[in-house]
């Protein structure tokens, strides 16, 4: 496959999916398809390196994902936990990136805020890569993407509707959603909406790629007529608020056989994982037939496989 000339330079880093270009994004998922569906073992342009992989929150499928991604591109995955590191003897983040930046070809972190992502990857000289903020998860949004992709055959159109709340996941999905030309429905409930900077750039992102972004309150005219209803564990509403008052804030936005319904024949159910069955998500829906939630989940090793390829240099289309 010959590349056009408007992708042959990769971005430097992935923090979010905004950082791509609509036909970068395209080419990544061209190629993750590739992975998925080619050969196991592939090189990258820096074979025989390291991948940095600093992660400070729980993680299940993020961590096993990019470990066996970095050892399908023959690269040595180094799985670091920052309590391990000298940043807990006071070592500035910045000098941590530089460290890792003279060992690595690349720094893939997961961390509990964005501005400690940004901030590392102004120090470090390798690209970094989000595995997932408060703010953003761009490498579960190019999972969804190649999901969807894969099961319908093309993203432009596609009617996606995302209920619960509105947190890194839905940021996410609204800027990937917008640069493929999708229409993108986010209902939550009153003060857990996306954020608003979020939403004001992919509304204009959306409308340059032929989609279109809504943020509403209502869950069954969010889910009226969508080929993709997708949800969030509810944790991210926020600490203040205790269990029930968070349940009961959200059990309208329960996704049930009743609220599948309402969505277009044929529609599919999405999730992130981890799913909490008759909380966000009966047993019902996410165990049915409409769930490609597994299909999901293991997108993520090709996604995040494509992403490293095309971050150190190994971009599709060019024979590196």
């Amino acid at each position: 496959m010959t590349a056009s000339p408007a992708v042959t330079t990769g971005p430097t880093d992935l923090l979010r999916v905004a950082d791509l270009a609509a036909v970068q994004l395209d080419a990544l998922l061209d190629l993750a398809e590739e992975m998925k569906d080619g050969p196991v073992w592939w090189t990258a342009a820096r074979h025989g390196t390291a991948v940095a992989c600093l992660f400070d929150t729980p993680s299940t499928r993020t961590r096993v994902s990019f470990e066996v991604a970095a050892h399908r591109l023959g690269m040595l995955p180094v799985m670091v936990d920052p309590a391990e590191l000298q940043l807990a003897r006071g070592e500035s983040l910045a000098d941590t990136a530089r460290v890792l930046s003279g060992d690595t070809s690349a720094i893939v972190v997961r961390t509990s805020a964005q501005a400690t992502l940004e901030e590392l990857a102004d120090a470090a000289s390798v690209p970094v890569i989000n595995a997932s903020t408060d703010l953003h998860h761009p490498c579960q949004a190019l999972a969804d993407l190649l999901t969807l992709r894969r099961h319908f055959g093309h993203l432009e159109g596609i009617r996606l509707a995302y209920v619960g709340v509105g947190n890194h996941v839905a940021h996410s999905l609204m800027e990937a959603g917008a640069l493929a030309g999708m229409h993108v429905t986010v209902a939550t409930p009153r003060g857990c909406e996306p954020h608003p900077d979020v939403t004001r750039a992919t509304v204009e992102l959306a409308v340059a790629h032929d989609g279109s972004i809504n943020v509403m309150h209502d869950p069954l005219s969010a889910v009226t007529d969508a080929d993709v209803v997708y949800t969030d564990g509810w944790g991210s509403m926020g600490e203040d608020a205790g269990p029930q008052r968070r349940l009961g804030d959200l059990d309208a936005y329960r996704v049930d056989a009743s609220l599948m319904r309402a969505a277009a024949p044929g529609a599919v159910f999405m999730h992130c994982l981890p799913a909490h069955r008759e909380v966000e998500v009966t047993a019902e829906v996410i165990d049915g037939p409409a769930s490609i939630v597994w299909e999901q989940a293991a997108n993520r090793l090709p996604s995040e496989q494509a992403a490293l390829r095309m971050l150190t240099g190994g971009y599709h289309g060019l024979g590196a």
